[in-house]
């Protein structure tokens, strides 16, 4: 079935990343985000891709190129950021008039769900979370959704929308709705039409999850990275000792003295130790770097990331081309025992994580001996001072 992948928005909460590039980009396991989605979508039965994307950017083409797993890909533009129901007619012209699915770029999704979703047609994705007024939340009578209400402040259940639908073909004629009170075309109203027309599937998802803030690309990894086989294809030194899921990518050298316990992904030109120590759910990315004794413990690293030596990385997620001077020193646990904060679109949030690290932009840079408060973000081309301790965000 074609399938339209909604990969256009500005990914603001999970600034400082996504001031640099598009979130469906963002490394996971070895592959952007998006490539994922892809994946299980093909395997459920995609017979072709709609990417929509931003145009200012071609990040998200160059990553994924003109086919994913066999099935062809074309790209269609969203000019203006307008809102789901906007993205969604921006593939009009490349849609045949038939039955489609729509996935969102940057959530994960587990395959044998997306399965389902795929031969329920009409259907909406369906899952259970804590937090339901961060979400549309569906109503669902005998079996069927009969509504759904955007980000309720009193949500009538913990059963949201997970932003997967497959859809009649009539539905390409629903998509000049007016604007919500937030400004945005949603696709919240085509959906309640739908409803009011079709019976509506509630697909319950196994497993799903929204990466839409710093932490999600943490548990994007956690979830992804053990799936990956365990592969040595690069150069790892006899002396080096490898245990649980590691996979090594070519180019990648894994030098004496290195302990890794994974799951890892050591990713091509990247380069480990000598004597470091990689533990948890760690991602090194094309080309980075991890010095003598240094220690990362349940971290993304990106493309280019230089961590110097004799530094301790827990929980944090480094962006493209960062450098962490010698001794520098990451905090990833508050006293009180409380979930580490973090600041999204200005505003301090629990990350629900009693252990998490800081956040750098790209090219952000420590002096030696630079120690960092937990729920720190670093902007792009940030830089500290040699020595400097560092509580609060810059």
């Amino acid at each position: 079935m074609q399938t339209v992948v909604l990969a256009a928005g500005s990914g603001t909460r999970m600034r400082p990343l996504t001031e640099t590039q598009p979130k469906p980009t963002l490394p996971v396991a070895g592959r952007p985000l998006i490539g994922h989605a892809l994946s299980g979508a093909a395997a459920a039965g995609a017979s072709r891709f709609i990417i929509v994307v931003n145009p200012h950017t071609s990040a998200v083409e160059e990553a994924i190129g003109e086919t994913v797993d066999g099935v062809p890909v074309e790209y269609v533009t969203q000019t203006e950021q307008r809102g789901t129901a906007d993205a969604v007619a921006a593939a009009l012209d490349a849609l045949d008039p038939e039955p489609f699915v729509v996935l969102n770029g940057d959530s994960l999704y587990d395959e044998a769900s997306l399965a389902k979703l795929y031969a329920s047609t009409p259907a909406v994705g369906s899952f259970r979370v804590d937090n339901p007024s961060s979400y549309g939340v569906l109503t669902v009578t005998d079996g069927r959704v009969t509504d759904v209400v955007e980000k309720p402040t009193d949500p009538e259940s913990n059963l949201i929308n997970a932003g997967g639908y497959a859809l009649p073909t009539e539905v390409q004629q629903w998509l000049d709705v007016p604007e919500s009170e937030r400004g945005e075309l949603e696709f919240t109203d085509v959906l309640l039409r739908v409803c009011e027309t079709f019976d509506v599937t509630p697909v319950s998802f196994d497993r799903w999850l929204d990466v839409g803030r710093p932490w999600d690309l943490l548990a994007a990894n956690e979830w992804k990275t053990p799936e990956v086989e365990p592969t040595i294809e690069g150069t790892v030194d006899d002396d080096a000792t490898l245990s649980g899921n590691v996979h090594v990518a070519p180019g990648a050298t894994v030098r004496s003295g290195v302990v890794i316990d994974g799951p890892a992904y050591i990713d091509t030109g990247a380069t480990v130790g000598p004597n470091a120590y990689i533990r948890g759910t760690t991602y090194v990315g094309p080309d980075a770097k991890v010095g003598h004794a240094v220690e990362v413990k349940n971290s993304v690293l990106m493309a280019g990331a230089t961590v110097g030596h004799l530094s301790y990385v827990g929980d944090s997620i480094l962006g493209c081309d960062t450098n962490l001077g010698a001794g520098t020193k990451i905090a990833n646990l508050r006293h009180d025992g409380q979930p580490v904060q973090l600041t999204v679109k200005g505003e301090r949030v629990s990350t629900g994580r009693r252990k998490f690290g800081v956040v750098l932009g790209a090219g952000a840079k420590t002096g030696i001996n630079t120690s960092l408060n937990a729920g720190l973000t670093l902007s792009p081309g940030a830089a500290t001072t040699p020595g400097e301790v560092v509580t609060r965000d810059r």
